[in-house]
């Protein structure tokens, strides 16, 4: 596990939002809804396209911002077409901050 931030307060995006988090050399896409947090690649397994500048939908569903095409945060499907999957990685809150499970 990768510590992302001190506190879930010092992640600076609000509610059905996308920001960009570096770990190390790496830089991932961190998605709130609903009071959880999602963690995964910041592109598109369909495009190729930058997941950080798409939205969330009412369902939970992150969608890339060049087709429209739509992943589950929970889930990393679309929610009617299996084809592609998006990675995740889980998010831990502890005491000492939020975590990434980033290999």
């Amino acid at each position: 596990m990768r510590k992302i931030a001190d506190a879930e307060s010092a992640l600076n995006f609000g509610e059905n939002d996308i920001a960009l988090a570096e770990l190390g050399d790496r830089t991932i896409c961190l998605a709130r809804f609903r009071g959880g947090l999602y963690a995964f690649p910041r592109q598109c397994p369909h495009a190729g396209g930058p997941l950080n500048e798409g939205w969330i939908d009412a369902q939970g569903n992150v969608a890339c911002p060049v087709h429209g095409y739509k992943f589950g945060l929970q889930t990393g499907r679309h929610p009617a077409d299996g084809g592609y999957l998006l990675k995740r990685w889980r998010v831990e809150k502890r005491e000492d901050g939020i975590y990434v499970d980033l290999p």
